[in-house]
């Protein structure tokens, strides 16, 4: 097998989809229409540890079902709700119209994340978990396509986890496609992508709500996000290795 990138100090970014047995996360998210982000872990002095998650949902009702399972897991030692103060409290978009902040309480070791950075995976974005998966976005400071397979499969292993690869590009590759990317553009799609990016839209945390970044532009918010999701669907399309790590 050949390297991705000629300069293996790069290293690569990837998104991994994982299932793993005894989580929390995966079981709740399964068993309800609710979704969750996860955001930052600290450790308790119990051994526990307390994450922070965003729960998100399209109704009400769904974010309550979620809860209460949460409440409810074997895995779990607490939970707080802590209402959102306004729709863009946090640091980049949230797929449901219903969102509100978790504390959640639980074990460690029902966690993924001690084999993932056992075999030189970085967490580098909040993790989404969704309809019973999470999804990781990681770096690693590998490019070599067998090495990398041997790093998932370490991780599969110890974890007895199912995980796929569901992108993958090398810090030049993917400057290198999304600068011809931008060209593929329409004028408009071209011009509020720029302008959100001027904006900070994407920075962490963003700088402008979706609301005032349409104001700016002069269109409904509607529209402003179908311009925006055109462009990013565009820009930020997997490249053709993903196949190459999935099992």
């Amino acid at each position: 097998m050949g390297e991705l990138d000629e300069h293996p100090s790069r290293g690569v970014r990837l998104t991994l989809e994982i299932w793993h047995p005894n989580c929390w996360t995966l079981e709740v998210t399964e068993a309800t229409d609710a979704n969750l982000i996860a955001h930052t872990v600290y450790q308790s002095t119990d051994g526990k540890v307390k994450g922070h998650f965003t729960a998100y949902a399209d109704s009400a009702g769904s974010i309550e079902d979620l809860i209460e399972a949460t409440r409810k897991s074997g895995l779990t030692s607490s939970v707080i709700e802590m209402k959102r103060r306004h729709e863009f409290d946090y640091r980049g978009p949230v797929p449901g119209s219903v969102t509100t902040e978790l504390f959640v309480e639980y074990d460690p070791k029902h966690t993924i994340s001690d084999a993932l950075a056992s075999k030189g995976f970085v967490q580098d974005a909040p993790v989404r978990v969704r309809d019973g998966r999470e999804h990781w976005p990681v770096f690693v400071n590998e490019t070599d396509r067998t090495c990398l397979r041997e790093r998932l499969d370490g991780v599969r292993d110890a974890s007895d986890a199912t995980i796929d690869v569901t992108k993958i590009y090398t810090h030049g590759v993917q400057s290198r496609h999304v600068l011809r990317r931008v060209d593929t553009l329409s004028n408009r799609q071209r011009e509020i992508f720029e302008l959100a990016c001027e904006h900070d839209y994407y920075a962490w945390p963003r700088e402008i709500t979706t609301n005032e970044l349409a104001e700016e532009v002069g269109l409904a918010k509607t529209t402003l996000l179908e311009h925006l999701r055109k462009a990013e669907a565009k820009l930020l399309n997997p490249n053709e290795d993903n196949e190459l790590l999935s099992h």
